[in-house]
């Protein structure tokens, strides 16, 4: 039977849509959603949606040819959805991480903003692919685990 994840931020602009297609493994592979879609169905969310997802997190997928078209969505819109798993993908204490007040098993799997990153456009651009690669290592491992 098929388990749905909610992969949970504020914004729902960066970190929680690459989470939701994070590609399984290495590089190149398929999506979660595609790569283990007999197990699992992945979806995000934020508290305080921004309301567009940030260029750089599609840019940073579509390098390995994920091509996400996800919107910025409200938390509530799955407040009453039966999920199995509610990851939040906030990295720091000190960042406000989402309270979960729905059905699924909550736990937390850090990741750095990499919106908050500075420099140049391409050092930019790096923070977004060590998160996405970060989280292509450890969010198959978490969904297999469970």
């Amino acid at each position: 039977m098929k388990r749905k994840v909610l992969f949970l931020c504020t914004g729902n602009s960066c970190r929680s849509h690459m989470a939701e297609a994070t590609p399984a493994l290495r590089a190149g592979a398929s999506v979660v959603n595609a790569r283990m879609s007999d197990t699992w169905e992945a979806v995000s969310a934020g508290t305080q949606p921004a309301g567009y997802v940030h260029p750089k997190a599609l840019q940073a997928l579509a390098e390995i040819g994920i091509e996400h078209h996800g919107r910025s969505k409200h938390v509530d819109e799955f407040r009453n959805t039966p999920l199995d798993l509610v990851v939040t993908v906030c990295d720091s204490a000190a960042e406000e991480c989402p309270l979960w007040l729905g059905s699924g098993q909550r736990v937390h799997l850090g990741f750095p903003d990499p919106a908050k990153a500075e420099g140049t456009d391409e050092e930019v651009m790096a923070v977004f692919r060590t998160v996405r690669d970060d989280m292509a290592r450890a969010i198959p491992i978490l969904l297999s685990g469970m």
